[in-house]
């Protein structure tokens, strides 16, 4: 037979001598150095003003490759809107990346990739597949070596 001292309550309940009940609703379990699973998340963080995330969103850009861009960027309401001209295609994502990670909550990206950036990346792209193309038609099986 058991003792209850070996029964191990489910998680949101108490081991009582005799009986397992729920927790009380405020009732701390445990040691009380653990935090409750809502203070782990983002979501409790205070967010910050736009102004503030503005800044956050140009110090990101300034302190990456992108900085010589110089794009422009307005919150409102915790969205942010990018604007400007590039000549790299993959700045225009490393832009939206870096204002989500400086907080934005949504990002309207307007920021176009001149014909010259477009024209390369297309050109690179057709490039690697040929590449593959070719390396996989040429090689001998391992098999056969």
């Amino acid at each position: 037979m058991l003792e209850h001292s070996s029964i191990i309550a489910p998680a949101g309940f108490s081991r009582r001598p005799g009986r397992i009940q729920p927790d009380a609703p405020g009732r701390q379990t445990g040691s009380g150095d653990k935090k409750d699973h809502r203070d782990r998340g983002s979501a409790d963080r205070l967010a910050p003003n736009d102004a503030e995330l503005e800044q956050a969103i140009r110090t990101r850009f300034a302190a990456s490759k992108i900085g010589a861009d110089k794009f422009e960027v307005h919150v409102q309401g915790g969205r942010a809107t990018l604007t400007g001209n590039t000549g790299v295609l993959q700045h225009k994502g490393t832009a939206t990346r870096l204002a989500r990670a400086a907080g934005a909550m949504d990002v309207e990206n307007k920021i176009e990739p001149s014909e010259a950036a477009k024209a390369k990346a297309g050109a690179n792209l057709a490039k690697g597949r040929r590449r593959a193309q070719i390396k996989r038609s040429e090689t001998v099986p391992r098999s056969e070596r």
